[in-house]
């Protein structure tokens, strides 16, 4: 094979057939084959911005075909990469079931697209992966509290007059639960998942052979607690468990009960809002023309 049609079959399975291919890619050979040159992985970072947008920072990678241990190919270059996933953000959209409330929609990714390489910022050499680390976890510590939202789920359309959100927030809630109302959106769960403005995806999803796997950390964890100390394969672990008790203890059981307290003080003062809200609404006189 060609080192000009290895690279379109690179730009083939990041980018599509649209924008950097054009159709010559067609002729570039089966995209099965691609693995067989290199390896491509990433990890994706969601973070909340202040309007309740969700923004994702992802980090996209090529390695050899036998990963971070082989180089890529020659011709698999950072440019390359930065074209194939242009084309990419503009070729993917997603379209939604037709709604009698809504119509047609279509989605697609917007046109806030920043790429570019990984660098050290001082002399602009290629970075660690302690850094790469230190850029994803910077993300992930964020939540939709930083940004005004909360971390529970509603339970009542009521319930938003008395969330501490600002209006733009409460506005995106409110909208989620009325969505979630037809019949036609009921499997996305919006209701459900309107404290999250309906995004209802991971914070951190990666490809399986980017950096470790789950199972590995569970792993390490586990010898970590047993003091470093691996239970030969194979072993049999005793566990001997006895009833140490359950409910709150007198302290805690005051607390509760003050919380308990407060929150249905707060839902009568909140249905007793709403209602002399609807009753002066009902009153309203306007001279007739």
């Amino acid at each position: 094979m060609a080192p000009q049609s290895q690279r379109e079959r690179f730009q083939l399975v990041c980018g599509g057939r649209s924008g950097v291919l054009g159709e010559e890619a067609a002729h570039a050979g089966p995209q099965s084959r691609i693995g067989e040159h290199l390896r491509l992985s990433f990890a994706k970072v969601a973070e909340y911005q202040r309007r309740g947008a969700v923004h994702f920072h992802a980090v996209v990678r090529v390695d050899g075909p036998d990963g971070p241990e082989t180089v890529p190919p020659g011709w698999a270059t950072a440019d390359v990469l930065d074209g194939a996933v242009r084309a990419a953000a503009l070729a993917v959209e997603v379209s939604m079931p037709y709604v009698a409330a809504l119509g047609e929609r279509v989605f697609r990714w917007g046109a806030q697209l920043d790429v570019h390489p990984i660098r050290r910022a001082l002399d602009d050499g290629p970075v660690t992966d302690q850094a790469v680390a230190a850029y994803v976890a910077k993300y992930v510590s964020k939540s939709l509290g930083d940004v005004g939202g909360t971390d529970r789920p509603i339970t009542s359309h009521e319930e938003l007059d008395l969330l501490p959100v600002s209006a733009h927030t409460r506005t995106l809630m409110g909208t989620c639960w009325r969505l979630g109302r037809l019949a036609e959106l009921d499997q996305l769960s919006l209701q459900a998942w309107a404290h999250t403005l309906g995004y209802r995806g991971h914070v951190l999803t990666k490809s399986r052979r980017y950096s470790t796997t789950y199972a590995v950390l569970r792993t390490e964890r586990a010898d970590h607690q047993r003091g470093g100390e691996r239970v030969p394969e194979p072993g049999v672990s005793e566990v001997a468990w006895r009833y140490v008790g359950s409910g709150y203890t007198p302290g805690e059981a005051e607390i509760a009960a003050g919380i308990a307290e407060d929150l249905a003080r707060l839902r009568v003062i909140a249905r007793e809002e709403i209602g002399s809200r609807g009753r002066g609404r009902g009153t309203e006189t306007r001279p007739c023309r």
